[in-house]
């Protein structure tokens, strides 16, 4: 009787405790929805035992169904982890190798990419295949309006990709495309379908009430309705018509999840090695952040294993705590809430309170910023991985503007280098010289570097108008110039033409998120755009369709001047034509230079004393078209002329000066026969010319092959 009540006095101030944690736990949840609201389901497992387990709210607001253990509800993307569960179970088996190349199975997909695309950068979105929600959403097409939208046709929008958004393995960016792709790979190799297999799959692990979505009409017992009130103060339901597979779409109950997770936490006393492997990042990956459909990162100042999932109103979180054995999982049909943020508050309950351990770097770093001079921070900043960052002013407010991640927050002055976000105080920015260093409250800093600003002349503006065309997602835009010098952008998918920032002369900003990057050819000649609408569906390229053209008019102090190429009335011969113009477009004077036979001008370059004129001529030179430079006066009196070349076709395209002269870029040609004109082959390459200020050779030098034409 005596141990009994030692044992009992022993036991009291954890159940005490435990006790406590439960109504602080209830607290936190009842806090969150109404009883009449949509629903909101918690689980705790803890030490492989469920500690917790709540229903609350409705599954159904129209016949006031509440939510219970039955009820199935979509958790979006927290399903990834289970088809990279399926990927890894099938490697261990040796049905598949995760070094695969995709193609291996789905040969249709980017005949043209010579990299390796592996299963495993699929799992931890190192492919470089982009979203295909985003690229919907660059096409106009929404993807949850398209009725019937399902794997097949994520395929069929990929398979007109050619290019990936970058090299595999070089970066991550979350791509659901990964994983519509992952469960046609299983398909492949179980010759099941993907539904079919998957339900075997969840039926093994005594997920028995989980299954993805077979038909989007279809009727699926028990199912909680997604709801949201839109800001309109009442709820509305929000339509499901699609029906994907792999990345999201689940069904599932809190009672199965939990069985999954208790699986998950006695894995290693089962030696489960599907699941222990399940949890831990991908052999061989580039990265360690994320593994079979999970994020691989801290929280709450803790190692911690998790994934979130949105969809429509849906939505959901799961956090394990591996060195803490705990895991909460959250699901809920209310698109109100948020099921990342409460399950952050209640692990924070559970979990014993920990100190954040600075690193030494990070406080000499803060201290060195904040003490030094006060430092001009407006301007354009370059991250450690590549995307644009603005520090702007606007309406007396300063901003800090992320385009490619979309975030646009604002942050306010506390001293004279350190600034804090409104949305976390916590969090900081401080600038110092050339950089802008983020400090975060866990402890952790990057530091972006500032962006020299490369200013765009009239010259590049002109150049980068046209028409510009998507093979791949089948669509355009127009790049027009205004009087006033600034650009607009017309969507061929939408109505409405919008302004362009022109952030220096190689990116521009469109609508303050459309960020498009030109590329230029080896003659400085724009002829794609680049457009990243958003992270997940970077660099989709946009080739140059109309005014591909040199650099024939360029601006001067007191208006502009251009050279041409004019014919002769009979045809057979012509001229190049320089123009002096007033700003209003009226002639001042005009030059004509030539020979007796073909002479024609591509570009002009201002130099120091006048000008110099580039392009190719079959009146003078060693045979056929040679590459023609004629150096000017401000007046347009020539000064001296030059060629350059052999015996097959030689053209001048563009010019830039250096130290001792100018570099001439143009196209060198070679054939197999001179004589045997209609069986031999030809080449044209590209050939750049150094001459000195009184256009004598230097040297000349053959890049390579080209197959455009850039006449």
């Amino acid at each position: 009787m005596k141990k009994i009540t030692i044992l009992l006095v022993l036991l009291l101030p954890t159940l005490t405790f435990a006790q406590e944690q439960v109504k602080k736990i209830d607290s936190i949840v009842n806090s969150k929805i109404e009883e009449n609201d949509p629903g909101l389901m918690v689980g705790i497992v803890k030490d492989g035992n469920i500690i917790y387990e709540k229903y609350r709210g409705l599954a159904n607001l129209e016949h006031q169904v509440k939510v219970s253990e039955k009820t199935r509800s979509n958790i979006a993307s927290t399903a990834k982890q289970f088809t990279a569960l399926m990927i890894l179970q099938l490697s261990l088996n040796n049905k598949l190798s995760l070094e695969s190349d995709i193609r291996t199975y789905i040969p249709s997909l980017y005949p043209k990419v010579k990299d390796t695309i592996k299963i495993r950068h699929l799992l931890n979105h190192t492919s470089g295949i982009r979203d295909y929600v985003d690229l919907m959403s660059i096409k106009n097409k929404i993807w949850w309006k398209q009725v019937g939208l399902d794997n097949d046709d994520v395929i069929e929008l990929i398979e007109k990709q050619e290019e990936l958004a970058f090299k595999p393995g070089s970066k991550y960016t979350y791509s659901n495309s990964g994983y519509n792709i992952l469960a046609k790979i299983i398909e492949k190799v179980s010759e099941k379908s993907f539904n079919d297999y998957s339900k075997q799959f969840f039926e093994d692990l005594g997920m028995n009430e989980t299954s993805f979505v077979k038909r989007y009409m279809s009727v699926i017992p028990n199912r909680a309705n997604p709801y949201s009130d839109w800001g309109y103060g009442e709820w509305f339901h929000t339509p499901t018509i699609t029906k994907t597979n792999g990345e999201g779409f689940l069904y599932t109950t809190l009672k199965d999840q939990l069985i999954y997770e208790q699986a998950l936490q006695n894995a290693n006393l089962n030696n489960n090695i599907l699941l222990i492997k399940s949890q831990l990042p991908i052999p061989n990956s580039e990265i360690t952040t994320y593994g079979f459909g999970l994020k691989l990162k801290n929280r709450l100042n803790r190692s911690a294993i998790h994934h979130d999932g949105v969809t429509h109103s849906y939505h959901s979180q799961t956090i394990r705590f591996p060195e803490e054995k705990l895991t909460v999982f959250i699901m809920s049909n209310h698109g109100n809430i948020r099921s990342d943020l409460i399950a952050d508050e209640i692990a924070s309950v559970l979990l014993p309170k920990k100190e954040i351990i600075r690193k030494e770097t990070y406080d000499n770093q803060f201290y060195k910023v904040s003490n030094d001079k006060e430092q001009q921070i407006l301007g354009k900043y370059i991250s450690p991985s590549g995307s644009l960052i603005r520090i702007e002013d606007d309406k007396g407010k300063t901003y800090y503007r992320d385009a490619e991640s979309g975030y646009d927050f604002e942050i306010t002055k506390d001293s004279k280098n350190m600034y804090s976000f409104v949305y976390n105080p916590k969090m900081k920015t401080v600038f110092y010289k050339n950089e802008m260093i983020l400090f975060s409250p866990e402890g952790w800093t990057k530091t972006n570097k500032r962006s020299p600003d490369l200013s765009a002349s009239f010259e590049d503006l002109n150049g980068i108008v046209g028409t510009y065309y998507s093979s791949e997602l089948e669509m355009s835009f127009e790049l027009k110039l205004t009087k006033k010098n600034t650009l607009k952008i017309v969507i061929s998918n939408r109505d409405n033409e919008l302004d362009v920032q022109i952030l220096n002369r190689n990116e521009l900003l469109a609508d303050n998120y459309i960020i498009m990057k030109v590329e230029r050819d080896v003659f400085d000649r724009a002829t794609d755009i680049l457009v990243t609408v958003s992270n997940r569906a970077k660099n989709n390229r946009f080739r140059k369709k109309t005014n591909l053209k040199f650099q024939p008019k360029i601006t001067t102090e007191n208006g502009t001047i251009q050279v041409t190429t004019i014919g002769s009335i009979d045809g057979e011969t012509s001229d190049i034509l320089l123009t002096k113009n007033h700003p209003n477009g009226n002639e001042i004077w005009n030059k004509k230079f030539g020979g007796k036979s073909y002479d024609k001008a591509s570009s002009i370059l201002a130099t120091n004393n006048g000008y110099l004129i580039i392009g190719s001529t079959s009146s003078y030179g060693n045979g056929n078209y040679d590459m023609f430079v004629i150096k000017t006066d401000k007046q347009g009196n020539k000064i001296w002329q030059n060629s350059y070349g052999d015996f097959y076709n030689e053209y001048g395209y563009s010019a830039e000066k250096t130290d001792n002269g100018y570099l001439i870029k143009g196209t060198k040609q070679y054939c197999t026969s001179n004589s045997d004109i209609f069986n031999r082959k030809c080449t044209n390459n590209v050939w750049v010319v150094a001459i000195d200020k009184n256009g004598n050779e230097i040297s000349n030098t053959v890049l390579e092959e080209i197959k455009k034409d850039y006449n």
